[in-house]
């Protein structure tokens, strides 16, 4: 694949994977992309995950056509990225390593027995490497998302190599929405950082980025205001999108039941967007998602063991650990002697920035009563203001 006359991708499509990290489904696969800059001298930036080695060795050889390449920048450590160094070094052993500090400190530990010897290039925050006509500007991003990421910045043909910035889950052999499955990514692996992130964003727009090369998902080469505004909103936690989501835990049903009659009740007010969840059986990233994605939140649970049931406690887990921040967040509780989810729920978001708690709640004594449906028409009046 082209990206410029001398810029060339040679990643590979991962259909074999069915969950990226061990844990997010990925039902149209990765991508692991890599790239070659042909000038003067060669660099090739980043690897891709040792299940590819041959077809990725074999892309780069096509591009290549005979030439052997100078540099091998490591802008991330991470396996899906780096595991074939040791391979790429072997094949090509006179190849200079371009990474910093802690990239090689990484190196050493997921390579022991590899020894670069003088074939290392340590870069520093700001350096540069001139290939010819090309020029490369490494720009550290710390915890976007590892401490050793660093981002390349190509300044004749203007090429932001972002390493895991802008990325997505999803081959690039099927075609799907950019935002839906970058946001589930990005929330889902980047979405703790959203300061070193922000940070990055800030260096990035004093430069002139007319191509985004990451590492996951496609090519960005239009539109581009559209994806760095997404990242911004996305990474100071502000509300994307006006809509409520409701998050339940249920055993036999009561609760659940709670939870779909106030969705009925927004969706009859005229609630822009009503996301409903059953936390046992959905893909909880899509609803930690979405929890980013809207201003509110309702987390309807049974009590279980004096706790949230074990599913929600999870869910909130997963908000809490990604700085779940700027919200309104709704109660829904359900317990047939003592209802103690509400109050443990409440407890856990006690670090979190900005949370706003509805005045109007449920409580259930086991089912769904008048009253309940009162204080689910009220939760549905407060949230619809």
């Amino acid at each position: 694949m082209f990206i410029t006359d001398s810029i060339f991708y040679v990643g590979v499509n991962d259909h074999q994977v069915d969950l990226f990290e061990g844990q997010y489904d990925v039902p149209n696969g990765m991508a692991y992309n890599s790239y070659v800059i042909m000038d003067e001298k060669i660099a090739v930036m980043d690897t891709v995950d040792i299940h590819f080695t041959e077809e990725w060795m074999g892309n780069v050889a096509k591009v290549l056509d005979g030439r052997k390449p100078d540099y091998l920048v490591v802008q991330h450590m991470e396996p899906d990225h780096a595991a074939n160094i040791c391979n790429f070094m072997k094949a090509y052993p006179e190849t200079t390593v371009v990474a910093n500090a802690k990239t090689f400190g990484m190196m050493a530990n997921f390579f022991p027995e590899m020894d670069l010897k003088d074939q290392k290039l340590e870069v520093k925050n700001g350096g540069t490497l001139e290939l010819g006509k090309h020029v490369l500007n490494f720009v550290f991003a710390p915890m976007v998302h590892w401490p050793e990421v660093m981002v390349t910045y190509e300044s004749t043909e203007k090429v932001l190599f972002s390493a895991d910035g802008f990325g997505k889950f999803g081959a690039l052999d099927v075609e799907e929405d950019w935002d839906c499955e970058a946001r589930r990514y990005y929330i889902g692996i980047v979405g703790k950082y959203g300061a070193p992130v922000q940070t990055l964003l800030k260096k990035a727009a004093a430069l002139d980025i007319q191509i985004i090369c990451p590492l996951h998902g496609p090519v960005l080469t239009e539109n581009l205001g559209h994806y760095i505004e997404k990242y911004d909103i996305w990474s100071s936690y502000k509300v994307e999108s006006e809509g409520v989501v409701i998050a339940y835990a249920s055993v036999y049903g009561n609760t659940k039941k709670a939870a779909e009659i106030l969705a009925q009740k927004l969706e009859e007010k005229g609630c822009p967007k009503v996301s409903l969840f059953d936390l046992a059986r959905c893909d909880m990233a899509e609803a930690v998602e979405d929890s980013f994605r809207y201003g509110k939140l309702v987390l309807a649970s049974l009590t279980y063991n004096g706790e949230a049931f074990p599913f929600m406690r999870t869910f909130v887990e997963e908000l809490v650990e990604r700085n779940y921040q700027n919200r309104t967040i709704g109660i829904i509780e359900n317990g047939s002697w003592a209802p103690m989810a509400g109050k443990v729920i409440r407890a856990k978001f006690e670090k979190s920035k900005d949370i706003t708690w509805l005045e109007n709640s449920c409580t259930i004594m086991s089912a769904v009563k008048e009253e309940n449906l009162q204080q689910l028409d009220a939760m549905a009046e407060e949230l619809c203001k």
